[in-house]
């Protein structure tokens, strides 16, 4: 069973919730699959990866530097009906993003801006969907000091 992480973006911006997310995940030894928005959203996402913290690195790469199989983390604009080109076993969702598969993943995270009505929305969709699906959907909001706090899990 997939498990399906919603991220509600209220305190904090995309590019500093990803980088902590990302870092998590390489941590563990898993492979990660970042859809965004647009090839530009990638690039730029791609590019914040290299300097979002001095001391640090994240190996990963975009179709712009070609082998994603060997990729640890990869970036890609969403509409790739599904393709998973790094063999990933985590999925996170940016932009309004989805994928036709995620139940091929062990983790999707779900990130979306609460500021905006449409993409709170479509996650409130997105949530029923994965739930009625059979996933295991459980939603995060960041509390005032910061940190996430689970606030809901089906």
């Amino acid at each position: 069973m997939t498990e399906v992480r919603f991220y509600h973006l209220q305190r904090a911006r995309l590019e500093e919730v990803l980088p902590v997310i990302l870092e998590r995940c390489h941590q563990r030894g898993d492979r990660v699959l970042v859809l965004a928005g647009s090839t530009e959203r990638v690039e730029a996402l791609a590019a914040l990866l290299w300097t979002y913290r001095p001391d640090s690195f994240l190996p990963h790469g975009t179709a712009r530097d070609g082998e994603a199989e060997r990729q640890p983390i990869f970036l890609a604009p969403a509409g790739g009906d599904g393709d998973n080109p790094n063999g990933a076993q985590v999925l996170i969702l940016s932009d309004g993003a989805r994928h036709d598969r995620i139940g091929d993943f062990k983790l999707v995270c779900t990130l979306f801006d609460g500021h905006d009505a449409a993409a709170v929305a479509a996650a409130r969709t997105e949530w029923r969907t994965c739930k009625e699906a059979g996933h295991a959907v459980v939603y995060f909001q960041q509390a005032e000091t910061g940190k996430w706090q689970e606030t809901a899990r089906a």
